[in-house]
């Protein structure tokens, strides 16, 4: 059980709080302890794509003229591992399940998973 996270974003401080029994998870700080190339591989494997990892809210989205250009499953990979904002957080993995990112859904699934 693992937690990719942001320590200084305070929608993931937010998430954590209410994640249940928290000390059973193993949590990284994605700023302090970038994801390995393995680390990224095993949650595109769960998630299945790295679009589905990818953020678009990151402020370097717009600057580096990404949203003018169609990206391609590579590209989403190398811009999460050069850039940890890249990465939609958190990431929440449980068993075999994954849950990616803050929207209401997710966060619930997450915190129901760490219940049972």
């Amino acid at each position: 059980m693992k937690i990719y996270h942001l320590a200084t974003c305070t929608t993931c401080q937010k998430i954590l709080k209410r994640i249940p029994k928290l000390k059973r998870f193993t949590l990284q700080d994605i700023k302090t302890g970038p994801i390995t190339p393995a680390q990224l591989d095993e949650m595109k494997a769960m998630a299945g794509s790295y679009e589905a990892l990818f953020s678009r809210r990151s402020m370097k989205y717009r600057p580096m003229g990404l949203h003018e250009r169609k990206l391609t499953e590579k590209d989403y990979r190398k811009l999460i591992l050069q850039e940890y904002t890249f990465l939609k957080r958190p990431v929440i993995i449980i068993g075999k399940r994954i849950f990616v990112g803050n929207a209401a859904k997710e966060v619930e699934g997450a915190i129901a998973a760490a219940k049972g």
